[in-house]
């Protein structure tokens, strides 16, 4: 049974059908069809109808699928018999086969196609060079047999003109080490004539249409397909050009050298000229009309002209006394020779390189692509043989079908019921029985003397088959008008009945390449001994040629006895092609067509065949796996001793003890519906079976995704806390030394913290600068802690805005009286006078005023007032402010190098001064100074400060009447 498909899809194997009939068969058949279902199984044999699209259904994913399974195990396919044929032939070292039969257009080319891609597609897993080589070679040699073997006929667009069979040799490994073709009934004729419609052969055309221009002109040849008789019937394709650098490709990795692939298409050239040679005749000799085309022949062949011409108007015939004669040529003789030549092309195209001596013991896998039975409104020779192999073929089946089976029953041990079945032997005999077989007539009518006609023969086979059941003529049976008289003979084939013509029997069935053709043709490839095998005959002088070649029949007939010979010791596979209607519409299944098809195919009597014992039979370990689920002792695994005692429960819980038998391994089951019963109720349990363990999995993800993330969360808290302590440890190892170090570790550069000690390393490095500070504090004297104190108090007020503010060099603060003894007087009445306790700056300034006018002044600076003093009179005070926050309200400094400054007071009465007057001394910048001891001061008094630092200068020009101020912008400093 195929897994993945339900009811609605039919029955996948035609052995479960409820009742075996034609109209149950092809009701279930076109159901498949119409829902994209193309193949369906009878027993191992595949039956494939052709869906004329494209199926998603031969990718790598099918492919991976099928490798290795059962054919019960997925729905019916190509890749399955292949899998099955490739696993038998590699564990059984058996020798296997697969048969591909059906009529033209029904997917045969497409199926062969698909096996061997799939064979190539499972072997060599060790990518091994010389095996791949062998596997492309494969691959390719399907395109070098369609090019050569394949033709456009009005019912199919890539007819295959032949059927082959192609060996595929494998080693102890499974792997392919090499191959062999042999093609049977290749239609020679389509090279001289087709019908209307129809092309000749694909590679005259890829040879026309795809050479370059310079390879055309040395065969000889334009690139118009009309220009030649044997190629002006047909229309060019779009694909003639691409298929050609194929071919030519692929002929290289068959094996070719360019010497044999540039005498393969010298040939071509030579037939497609040949064509257009025209003879005319006076009733006594032929003469050829145009010599052109003959002697680029001769070019082509490499002989003369001569040579050429008189092959092509006389034979050579020895008589019995020795004696050389000379007749004179047909038209008809040519013709032969042109077709004939084509033929041999195909005879020598094989896989090369293989040699069974080097490889060692191995097993093959055959892939026949033969033609099925062909029944057609005018039946002629071609359709003879073509159904006389079908004929063999049938046998063959039948006989491995019923050998198999009883085979089987009889290792199981199960008692064999004999099977009545229709045996084509008899049909087999009419054909093919020496000196009373229709061949032999025909033989015997083309070795007697004399002008034998077809109706002669006709008559012969009359007289001599007439009381055979299967014969039957218009002579024989007068009232039967569907026959003309001296025309028709009729054979009862398995199939059903098939008229024939006799018209051209006798010409078809003779060779008549006579000699000189052959020898002709040997001789020009002398020095190439793989083309000399197309014409080995021809090594042979004239009196050496003393038997008549074999007839067409009798060498048809030998093929096929050793092809059947060959077939007979594999163990055969099947696949069965139909063409579902004639329009090659994906949609349209033609009723009528189909069962014609599967009447002659013997779909229904092989459906029969494989029912007549028992329909379906499993080893116990696969039912029980399969079936399991629906009997309670069983699931999810039994108890008992043995898997046949576990079937036995099934099959007793269900009630089935009547319709199955035990066997050694197996179990056989009668009746489909006994195991559509069982499928059924598997088909029931199968969805609460894909829930309960769909529950189970997801419950097992999620605990595994549930300690997957308890294991992340734990190791996280690991890591985190390592990376804590390796950063207190990596910390505790830069500073442990730092009490030592002369800086206190001011340039130790810290560590990277872990984003979780992010804010605590901010701390720690604030309590290290403390430390630092602490530390360095300490050293100072207790003399110089008031410029500390300052300096540290300009830089806090300054915050970086000024670079150069004197913090490099002592303070003095009081500049003036350190300069002037007279200062030194008034500093100590305005103490007395005002009760401050010490001055906090004095020096010399320049003051400005609202209109811009400038004058030197004193300032001096006290802990409670700010003083102006004039120089120039002794210093006396111009103007006093208090020092506190009611009159005070700010100071403003640039943050340039210049010494301006702006007392700012509550009246608004602003104060601009320009400390020292002059020109600066060397490191004598005093606003950091001034801006230090007011800080202190108000810090101490006030507890707030405020400091407001311009950027950039404040201009003061020389000239007073062009006077200005100008402030670009500004920041504002404070601290509460």
């Amino acid at each position: 049974m195929a897994e993945l498909e339900g009811l609605e899809f039919g029955k996948s194997d035609f052995v479960l059908l409820d009742e075996v009939s034609m109209e149950q068969f092809m009701e279930n058949l076109k159901l498949r069809f119409e829902k994209g279902r193309i193949y369906t199984y009878i027993g191992e044999v595949v039956v494939s109808v052709n869906p004329y699209r494209q199926m998603d259904m031969y990718g790598k994913d099918s492919i991976e699928a099928y490798r290795g399974r059962e054919l019960y195990e997925n729905p019916p396919h190509l890749y399955a018999v292949s899998d099955a044929a490739y696993k038998a032939m590699k564990r059984r070292a058996k020798d296997t086969c697969i048969v591909i039969s059906g009529e033209s257009g029904a997917g045969k080319t497409e199926a062969s196609k698909y096996i061997m891609q799939y064979i190539a597609a499972i072997t060599n897993p060790s990518q091994r060079a010389e095996v791949e080589s062998v596997k492309n070679v494969l691959l390719k040699s399907n395109c070098v047999l369609e090019a050569f073997g394949n033709a456009k006929t009005n019912r199919n667009d890539n007819s295959s003109r032949f059927g082959k069979y192609m060996d595929i040799n494998f080693n102890f490994n499974g792997d392919p080490t090499g191959g062999h073709i042999n093609n049977y009934l290749l239609e020679k004729s389509r090279v001289v004539q087709q019908q209307e419609g129809e092309r000749n052969f694909h590679s005259f055309y890829q040879l026309l249409r795809g050479s370059s221009d310079e390879i055309l002109e040395s065969l000889h040849l334009q690139n118009d397909p009309a220009l030649y008789a044997c190629t002006k019937e047909g229309a060019t394709s779009n694909n003639d050009r691409s298929s050609h650098r194929a071919v030519m490709n692929a002929l290289q990795v068959i094996g070719f050298s360019k010497e044999e692939i540039n005498s393969i298409y010298q040939i071509l050239a030579s037939i497609l000229l040949l064509g257009n040679v025209q003879f005319e005749s006076d009733g006594e000799s032929v003469q050829i009309l145009q010599l052109e085309a003959v002697n680029h022949i001769s070019d082509l062949t490499a002989t003369d002209p001569e040579s050429i011409s008189k092959s092509l108007l006389y034979r050579t015939v020895a008589t019995g006394g020795g004696e050389v004669i000379e007749k004179g040529h047909t038209e008809q003789d040519v013709s032969v020779f042109i077709f004939k030549s084509f033929g041999r092309i195909n005879s020598v195209i094989e896989v090369k390189n293989y040699n069974p001596v080097l490889h060692g013991k191995n097993t093959v896998i055959g892939v026949l692509d033969i033609y099925g039975f062909e029944i057609f409104d005018n039946n002629s020779f071609e359709q003879f043989c073509i159904n006389y192999c079908n004929e063999k073929l049938q046998q063959l089946f039948i006989e491995l079908i019923l050998r198999q089976e009883q085979d089987e029953y009889q290792r199981e041990g199960i008692t064999w019921q004999e099977i009545d079945y229709f045996n084509n032997q008899i049909i087999v005999d009419l054909v093919e029985q020496p000196h009373k077989g229709i061949i032999s007539i025909l033989d015997e009518a083309c070795l007697t003397a004399g002008k034998v006609t077809d109706m002669v023969c006709l008559d012969s086979m009359d007289t001599k088959l007439a009381q055979h059941p299967h014969y039957t003529s218009r002579k024989l049976c007068p009232t039967d008008k569907t026959m003309d008289f001296k025309k028709h003979f009729r054979i009862r084939h398995y199939a059903g009945d098939v008229t024939y013509s006799v018209e051209g029997f006798l010409d078809k069935n003779k060779d008549l390449l006579f000699q000189d053709f052959k020898r002709l043709m040997y001789n020009r490839f002398s020095s190439s001994p793989f083309l000399k095998e197309m014409w080995p005959d021809g090594q042979l002088s004239i009196t050496e040629v003393t038997k008549r070649p074999l007839t067409a029949a009798t060498l048809f007939k030998n093929s096929i006895v050793a092809l059947v010979d060959k077939l007979a010791c594999k163990e055969p596979y099947y696949v069965r092609c139909i063409k579902p209607n004639e329009m090659k519409s994906p949609v349209l299944f033609d009723d009528a067509r189909c069962q014609h098809q599967v009447a002659y195919l013997g779909l229904l009597e092989n459906v029969m065949v494989r029912r007549a014992g028992f329909a379906y039979r499993q080893p116990y370990a696969r039912f029980l796996q399969r079936y399991k689920m629906t009997c309670e002792y069983t699931w999810p695994n039994h108890l008992m001793a043995s898997d046949r005692e576990a079937v036995e429960a099934i099959i007793t819980q269900h009630g089935f003890q009547d319709d199955v038998a035990y066997g050694q391994t197996k179990l056989f089951v009668r009746t489909p519906r006994s195991l559509f019963t069982l499928e059924q109720e598997r088909a029931a349990l199968i969805p609460i079976l894909v829930l309960f363990l769909q529950k189970i999995w997801r419950g097992a993800i999620a605990r595994m995704r549930c300690r997957r993330m308890r294991a992340i969360y734990a190791i996280m808290g690991c890591y985190k806390r390592y990376k804590v302590k390796a950063h207190f440890w990596e910390v505790e190892r830069r500073f442990a030394n730092v009490r030592t170090m002369p800086d206190y570790g001011k340039s130790v550069e810290w560590p990277t913290p872990p984003a979780a000690l992010a804010q605590f390393h901010n701390n720690t490095v604030m309590l290290h600068r403390r430390w630092w500070a602490r530390q360095i504090v300490k050293n100072i004297p207790p003399s110089d802690m008031l410029d500390v104190r300052a300096k540290v108090a300009a830089l806090t007020a300054l915050s970086g805005e000024r670079k150069d503010w004197g913090a490099s060099r002592a303070w003095e603060r009081d500049y003036l009286a350190n300069t002037s003894s007279s200062f030194s007087r008034i500093s100590k009445e305005l103490r007395n006078k005002d009760e401050y306790s010490q001055v906090l700056f004095s020096g010399f300034c320049r003051k400005v005023n609202r209109f811009n006018k400038s004058t030197d002044r004193g300032l001096l600076v006290t802990d409670k007032y700010v003083y102006k003093l004039e120089p120039k009179k002794q210093y006396k005070v111009l103007k006093r402010l208090p020092l506190d926050a009611v009159s005070f309200t700010g100071l403003s400094v640039t943050s340039g190098v210049d010494q301006m400054v702006v007392l700012h007071t509550s009246s608004q009465d602003d104060v601009l001064l320009c400390l020292q007057q002059g020109e600066l001394c060397p490191n004598q910048d005093r606003v950091g100074e001034l801006v230090g001891v007011l800080f202190i001061c108000f810090l101490l008094l006030h507890s707030s400060a405020h400091v407001l630092c311009r950027h950039h200068s404040v201009s003061v020009p020389h000239r007073p009447e062009k006077q200005t101020t100008e402030e670009r912008t500004h920041s504002d400093r404070g601290q509460q």
